[in-house]
């Protein structure tokens, strides 16, 4: 029985509910509505099916309405009822390019594919659009909040200004954003913006203006609507002053300019500047040569009464730097100091700063083979070569043979009484020095041999020789200031010899040269990021010495380039490739083949260098940038103490090798220092 009870009341609820909605169409334009505790889904479903319209409903839409129209309608009165019940539930309808329709709540209406509206296509009633109302006269920073009071904010409704077109946005219903854009029309007025010319007579225009706007600009970061301000121009030909804007803002300046022009009681002043940055001398010279050229102009321009009245007494200006305190004292009348002032100001700025980073790599590659025979008889005759890559067999002979050992020998004589005495002398050594020094100088294999009365020396020699050669100087200097950079040391070589009468009191001059790695350079930043560099770059080194002096192997680079900031670029090179082969035998027999070996002596050898040197220049303009400069070389430099630390020091496994601060961090006493104040503290306390 209970079951056919809860069938029946589900039957006649269905039918409820189909009678409560109802939205019939009486003609084909004419519609009456009635809705009550209706599923709001089900009256969206029901209008778009009557106006053939496709909906897209938010799952978010949800809820119960109940409504009812006791008049007939037509489609358009029809669909308006239908946004005016969307919107007092909280929901608004956004009408795709396509034709369909998305239902969604009012809060997120805003973030929607809204259609921009404009003059001629307003739109009607509750959809939601989006203007775009330009304004001329009044500031959109300071209408905006007036309109956000106004606007639907939680309904969806938007404002939004952008200052730089000073035009306004507006997302909303469209007969609220309509009304909005009327209010905005009243307001956007032109104002009264004439313009006053003030003629000075004793102050100058510009020093003037920069009073005045000096006191505006204050009042603009203090949030004063900008239309309030007003535009203050100097005139330097009429020594006048141009004010335009609202009549209180002009007449406030007026006023102001008024105090301020006023007869002094005396003509000249004197001014103290205190540099920043530029050095007194230097700006002081610049000074002397500006006012002299102000001078000369005015006393051109004299049909300038006013100017001519103020410079007539005394046209003396005294410009003196004072370099204790880095300052420039003026005295000077008052107008000649604002334009001294202003070049002061000009000049007085922190200059950028660059940074030349050097890349200097040199690899060579070097062969050379020597292989040579030589003779010598026992009767006196000999093969022998001179050429540098062989010992000569005859100084190998001269010095075997004062190498032998000589002979001791026994002398026997009979004294005045008749006995007879016998001394004997030992052996003695030879002098081996000789053959030492030509043994010591022996690169290679050598072996003799002696035959007969012939003896024999081979000498042979291989040399592979290869260098790689990577430098990367660094310096950082002001712009258009040189800078030098040397690391090598300084070794003294002749200059010059001079000996006395009879060849007493000899003497020698002698320089020092600097050997090592040389940079010099002056940067000069152009308009922009370019960089120009004046380079002098030098890679010297020892390679020997002769007789007379020291032989100095020198690479030198002198040039001017240009690059952009941060760029590196290539100076230039050298690719040098050299083979060189000598051959010195005896004539026929040397030509023999294979056997002429035996009586020749060939030295080869091939020499390939790579040598290229690169720049590249890195623009400072501000402390922010140089510390992030110093920050990765000084890191740099701390990773390779740290790196060094753990490996330990040899033979002293208890010390630690030193290592720089952490960037930024307190400098700190050596651990020596701390370890001997903190034992001392102790000492102190017990006393």
């Amino acid at each position: 029985m209970s079951v056919a009870k809860r069938g029946l009341r589900n039957w006649l609820g269905a039918l409820g509910l189909a009678v409560s909605v109802m939205s019939t169409p009486l003609t084909a334009e004419e519609y009456a509505a009635s809705f009550k505790n209706t599923d709001i889904n089900e009256f969206i479903q029901v209008v778009g099916r009557n106006l053939g319209k496709t909906i897209i409903i938010d799952p978010n839409v949800r809820g119960k309405i109940d409504v009812r129209s006791y008049d007939v309608m037509n489609e358009e009165q029809y669909y308006q009822f239908f946004l005016n019940v969307l919107e007092v539930y909280g929901f608004a309808v956004v009408e795709m390019e396509s034709g369909v329709l998305k239902v969604i709540r009012d809060r997120d209406a805003k973030t929607s594919s809204l259609p921009v509206m404009d003059a001629d296509s307003r739109g009607s009633g509750d959809a939601m659009v989006t203007r775009v109302v330009p304004v001329e006269n009044v500031s959109v920073r300071e209408l905006a909040p007036l309109l956000r009071q106004l606007n639907d904010q939680s309904g969806g409704g938007m404002v939004v200004s952008y200052d730089p077109s000073n035009v306004i946005m507006m997302t909303g219903r469209s007969e609220t954003v309509q009304r909005l854009v009327e209010i905005i029309e009243r307001v956007d007025r032109a104002g009264d913006q004439d313009v006053d010319m003030i003629h000075l007579e004793y102050a100058s225009a510009s020093e003037i203006v920069r009073i005045a706007q000096s006191l505006y600009e204050k009042s603009n970061n203090d949030g004063t609507p900008p239309l309030l301000i007003p535009k203050i121009v100097a005139d330097e030909r009429s020594n006048s002053v141009i004010v335009s804007g609202e009549p209180r803002a002009r007449a406030r300046v007026v006023k102001l300019i008024k105090q301020l022009d006023q007869d002094l009681k005396s003509e000249g002043n004197t001014r103290v500047f205190y540099l920043k940055y530029a050095k007194a001398p230097e700006v002081v010279e610049v000074l002397n040569d500006v006012s002299r050229s102000i001078q000369a102009e005015s006393e051109q321009q004299t049909s300038n009464t006013n100017t001519t009245r103020r410079r007539n007494n005394n046209d003396s200006v005294s410009i003196s730097p004072h370099e204790p305190t880095n300052s420039v004292v003026i005295t000077a009348q008052q107008d000649m100091m604002a334009s001294l002032e202003k070049v002061i100001h000009d000049l007085d700025i922190r200059r950028a700063q660059v940074q030349v980073e050097a890349i200097i790599v040199e690899i060579m590659e070097g062969d050379n083979v020597n292989f040579g025979v030589q003779w010598i008889s026992e009767d006196g005759g000999m093969v022998q070569y001179n050429d540098g890559s062989q010992v000569p067999i005859g100084s190998l002979a001269a010095g075997a043979y004062q190498a032998r050992e000589q002979p001791g020998t026994t002398t026997t004589r009979i004294t005045d009484g008749g006995v007879e005495v016998t001394t004997t002398e030992p052996d003695e050594p030879g002098d081996i020095s000789l053959l030492a020094n030509l043994l010591g100088s022996v690169n290679g294999m050598m072996f003799g041999t002696i035959q007969n009365d012939w003896a024999a020396v081979v000498q042979a020699v291989t040399q592979d020789t290869n260098s790689n050669i990577l430098a990367t100087p660094s310096i950082v200097t002001v712009d258009n200031e040189e800078a030098s950079f040397l690391v090598g040391q300084e070794v003294p070589t002749i200059t010059g010899s001079t000996t006395g009468d009879n060849n007493d009191n000899p003497f020698q001059t002698v320089d020092r040269t600097e050997v090592g790695i040389k940079l010099k350079v002056t940067p000069q930043i152009n308009e922009g990021d370019a960089v120009q560099m004046t380079i002098e770059q030098e890679v010297s080194s020892l390679s020997g010495a002769t007789s007379v002096d020291v032989i100095i192997n020198k690479r030198e680079m002198k040039t001017t380039v240009m690059a952009d900031d941060g760029e590196t670029i290539v100076l230039g090179g050298l690719i040098d490739e050299d083979v060189q082969e000598s051959v010195s035998k005896i004539p026929l027999l040397g030509d023999i083949p294979v056997l002429g070996r035996l009586f020749s002596s060939t030295s080869t050898s091939k020499q390939k260098r790579n040598l290229m040197v690169f720049i590249r220049p890195t623009i400072v303009r501000n402390g922010k940038r140089m510390r992030e400069i110093s920050s990765a070389k000084y890191n740099y430099m701390r990773a390779l103490q740290l790196d060094e630390r753990s490996r330990g020091i040899s033979l002293m496994p208890m010390e630690e090798s030193p290592v720089m601060n952490e960037w930024d961090s307190e400098l700190t006493l050596p651990p020596g220092f701390e370890e001997y104040l903190d034992n001392k503290q102790p000492e102190k306390e017990n006393d």
